[in-house]
């Protein structure tokens, strides 16, 4: 257990900071804000090619054991959508449209939500 818990703390450290250098390269590459997210759409889309080649190539190689290092650590850090992205087409694949479908809308629509209660309830509270 400690040495999983190593490992994805190892590889969320490193994901994370793939993520903020890509951020930053974005930034340089477009002379500052876009105003629109480009670097996290990047991160969401490239995180979730990743996690499905991973998926693939780690269960033909035999090499699951990475699993906590790779995709929770490493793309953890770099992207959750990635994890979202694969529990999504696991539905799809299963036969469950609905569900996916369900899944979907719910974990867009009450992390929005989520996210604006927390604002609502932060602004309350310090401002």
């Amino acid at each position: 257990m400690m040495k999983s818990l190593i490992l994805v703390a190892a590889g969320g450290a490193f994901g994370a900071s793939l993520r903020y250098l890509l951020g930053v390269g974005v930034y340089r590459l477009t002379g500052g804000p876009t105003g629109f997210p480009v670097a996290i759409m990047m991160a969401n889309v490239l995180g979730s090619i990743a996690m499905g080649f991973f998926v693939v190539w780690a269960a033909h190689r035999g090499l699951t054991h990475l699993s906590p290092f790779v995709m929770t650590g490493v793309l953890g850090g770099f992207t959750t959508f990635s994890a979202f992205s694969l529990e999504t087409v696991t539905l799809f694949e299963r036969g469950e449209v609905w569900q996916a479908g369900l899944y979907v809308v719910f974990s867009v629509g009450l992390s929005v939500f989520g996210l604006m209660a927390g604002l609502w309830v932060a602004r309350g509270v310090f401002l």
